[in-house]
């Protein structure tokens, strides 16, 4: 089913860069260039070839590994792209190392004071933090951090020579940013999944043995609960992989995100079907190790009846 949804997000990929306003060719040679020219151009691209052929061109030569050559500057994709990529990993793996944590740790701190004002402040900042759009989000993120408190580089731009702390320093602001853009669905969902399980009666019996309440939650909640938790996880691992756009464009950081925006600009299609079809293989992929571990996690779907 992955590889089913995979190649229909190929084709709606296609299709959608087929359907985009304006011509590479046009971008590249100007406004005044001549019709001869420009049919040129694009015999020597290929865009006078038929769409299916085209289609089945790319497909195939992405099974291959060959992602094609950038039509605005002629540089092999597949190399262009593993350096974005890469940028994009590390930005995603730092804001998961924090947000994850943090979200189940406030998940279950909400659900052990549940209805009091502890309870209460969490869900409040995080659904607020929820509600402001990421680049609103960012540019008060680097207002107050970088132009006031000039604490971090208002610019996330990295380069291969920096030491590891240096690129920590770099990424700071948009790593906050996508922390509070995911923390908060994390943690409601961890809090709705905890609750639900505390209404079991085997918790009932705990707690009339005189268990503390917050051992109940996480030696006999917790594990119960753990599959919601983990899609949800998934899914907002998922979110930060693939969503990074607009933070990237935000603090010019050289990831994925970037490098997608400017080649749409650029109209340059190669790019574009390449870099959304990375992000679909990324999406379908962490949701299918979602289901393994929901499945692994769950004695009833290992053993159906």
């Amino acid at each position: 089913m992955g590889l089913l949804l995979l190649f229909a997000a190929s084709l709606l990929i296609f299709v959608g860069t087929q359907i985009l306003p304006g011509d590479v060719a046009q971008s590249i040679l100007g406004q005044s260039a001549t019709p001869q020219a420009l049919a040129n151009l694009r015999a020597e691209l290929g865009l006078n070839e038929p769409a299916v052929s085209r289609y089945l061109s790319w497909l195939l030569g992405a099974l291959h590994g060959d992602l094609g050559t950038a039509l605005t500057n002629g540089q092999d994709i597949a190399d262009a792209m593993g350096r974005r990529l890469g940028n994009t990993l590390f930005l995603a793996g730092c804001a998961a190392i924090i947000a994850v944590p943090l979200a189940l740790t406030l998940g279950l701190v909400s659900v052990r004071y549940q209805g009091r004002w502890p309870d209460k402040l969490i869900s409040a900042v995080t659904l607020a933090s929820v509600s402001v759009p990421e680049f609103l989000l960012g540019y008060i993120v680097m207002f107050i951090m970088a132009v006031r408190l000039r604490a971090f580089p208002s610019v996330s731009t990295v380069y291969d020579s920096m030491s590891l702390l240096e690129r920590l320093n770099a990424i700071a602001l948009p790593v906050t940013v996508l922390v509070l853009v995911v923390l908060g669905h994390m943690m409601r969902m961890t809090r709705a999944a905890i609750l639900n399980v505390m209404q079991s009666a085997y918790i009932e019996t705990a707690e009339l043995k005189g268990m503390r309440p917050f051992r109940i939650i996480w030696r006999h909640a917790l594990p119960n609960a753990i599959a919601p938790v983990v899609n949800v996880v998934m899914l907002n691992l998922a979110y930060l992989v693939v969503g990074v756009v607009v933070v990237e464009v935000v603090f010019v950081y050289p990831g994925m995100g970037q490098y997608l925006v400017d080649h749409v600009a650029k109209r340059d299609v190669p790019v574009v079907q390449a870099c959304g079809l990375v992000f679909a293989a990324v999406y379908i992929g962490l949701n299918m190790i979602a289901d393994l571990v929901s499945i692994l996690a769950n004695p009833r779907l290992r053993h159906p009846k």
